[in-house]
This record gives structure tokens, C-alpha cells and sequence, in this order.
């Protein structure tokens, strides 16, 4: 499975998503921009996307709520440890109230990372961040450690972004 990921006006991704309906396609937006997201186990629609590929993933992806990208640069040595850990990883995000859906992007063209997660609201994933199962998957000593002293597992600081996505309406 890979997902594109795309930047444009509202306008033009509205009409790119609306021009295939039986595309996995998702348009959300946040104050600073639009994005439109193609998850496919074939060619994108998009002529330059970001390009990933899906490490793991839970839950359907859907066309309302609210998604939150953790944007996080990888070392070129660091993603098989980086990858490791997340696909061992506990799984309580799951049993969260308002969780929908988890993909873990493997970047092709790039070192960034991309964790996806999408929740039913805003207040859903807020209350995810103040909760122990939050504490407990964030928790250093839970995670196993970097054998190689050398090894650098980060190229960069971690980002998130922060999208609210737009519902498919009958106009």
C-alpha cells in the first residue's frame, strides 16, 4: 500500500478529489494550507506528490475528523530500529475514544517519517495526549535501545501538523 500526499489551493485539490470518487482520497485542510492525501495500491492521481510507503496501519481512513501528522526525520541507518519499534509497538492507541485510523509512512524520496493518525474530533486526540496509554507508548525505557552507541537514529527535529478533513457534501 502507498499514500501521496499532495499542497494546493482548496479549489484545485477539490476538484482533483471530486474527479474520482472511487479513489481512496482525503482533503483536509488547517489555517496555513490544503493537502490532499491518496492512499493506493497503484499509480497516484498527483503529477509531483510526496511519496510513501505504508509500514503499518490500523483502521479505515475516512472523510471526516481530525488528523494529526507527526513529521519525523529518519537517519538513513536509523530506519530499521526507527521501523522496528513501531511495528512492535503496544497498540493501545487503538482502544482510545474517537481513534480511527494509524498509518506509518515510509518515506521514498526523503528522510521524514510520517506518522498518521486520524480521530473522530480535536478534543479525541487531546485527550489521547493526557492519557497513561499516551505516557506508557512515549515512555523511553519501554522502547528498546540503540545497540550501536554511533548510530544516529534522528537527521532533525520531529514536527507535527495538524489538519481538520473536509466531508464530501452534495452541493
Amino acid at each position: 500500500m502507498n499514500v501521496f500526499i499532495t499542497s494546493g489551493t482548496y479549489d484545485f485539490l477539490k476538484l482533483k478529489k471530486d474527479k474520482h470518487p472511487n479513489e481512496k482520497i482525503l482533503l483536509m485542510q488547517n489555517a496555513q494550507n490544503t493537502v490532499l492525501l491518496h492512499e493506493t495500491t497503484g499509480k497516484t492521481l498527483f503529477s509531483s506528490p510526496r511519496k510513501y510507503e505504508v509500514v503499518d496501519g490500523k483502521g479505515t481512513l475516512q472523510d471526516h475528523g481530525y488528523v494529526v501528522m507527526n513529521n519525523i526525520p529518519v537517519s538513513e541507518e536509523g530506519r530499521p530500529v526507527f521501523e522496528h519499534r513501531f511495528k512492535n509497538r503496544a497498540g493501545l492507541i487503538e482502544n482510545e475514544p474517537g481513534f480511527v485510523a494509524l498509518r506509518i509512512l515510509r518515506p521514498i524520496n526523503s528522510e521524514t517519517y510520517v506518522i498518521l493518525t486520524i480521530w473522530e474530533k480535536q478534543s479525541d486526540f487531546m485527550n489521547w495526549k493526557k492519557s497513561s496509554s499516551f505516557q506508557q507508548a512515549h515512555n523511553s525505557e519501554s522502547k528498546p535501545p540503540v545497540t550501536n552507541s554511533s548510530q544516529k537514529l534522528f537527521s532533525g527535529e520531529a514536527f507535527v501538523t495538524q489538519y481538520t478533513l473536509v466531508k464530501d457534501s452534495e452541493e
